[in-house]
């Protein structure tokens, strides 16, 4: 009996779902592909570069470098070589800093009995990923006198260890 339309669909809506590609099987994006994108938006940043201006130099749309940026999206091999470029860093420096529950939380190694992947796993923890240190970091380095710089330096360490203390 051949195949219609019909049968075809029928067929195909009875096979497993599977997530997107890269994707967690809650359908978020790879933990892997969000800590690139953050650290793609923390070198932005911290240039002082806009999403179009990175998005010109590299022959996208703003819209795209959003999506890079939040892990919506993932950056191919080729793309992340252009944006290490354009970003003048090298193209480890996009996977520095991975903390190890986040390589672990690969949908694929997870898949593969590799790794347990915790998907409560928050991103919002990591201070990295906020605005006021991206910020506080533009205008630390704004400070030209290396004195002055070290003195808010040592101050900032001073009045963390006063805040832990009590």
């Amino acid at each position: 009996m051949p195949r219609t339309a019909t049968t075809l669909k029928a067929a195909s809506t009875d096979a497993p779902r599977r997530s997107g590609r890269g994707r967690t099987p809650s359908g978020k994006p790879n933990p892997i592909d969000v800590h690139v994108g953050a650290r793609v938006r923390l070198r932005r940043t911290l240039l002082g570069m806009s999403q179009e201006k990175l998005g010109e130099a590299i022959g996208l749309t703003f819209q795209q470098v959003q999506k890079y940026e939040r892990g919506a999206n993932r950056i191919g091999a080729s793309r992340l070589f252009d944006l290490s470029r354009v970003l003048d860093v090298p193209v480890s420096f996009f996977y520095d800093d991975m903390a190890t529950d986040v390589s672990q939380q690969s949908p694929r190694m997870i898949a593969a009995g590799l790794y347990d992947g915790d998907e409560q796993a928050t991103f919002e923890a990591d201070p990295m990923t906020k605005r006021e240190t991206l910020e506080l970091v533009r205008a630390y380095y704004r400070i030209t006198d290396a004195q002055v710089r070290k003195r808010v330096f040592e101050l900032a360490k001073a009045l963390a260890n006063a805040s832990e203390q009590g």
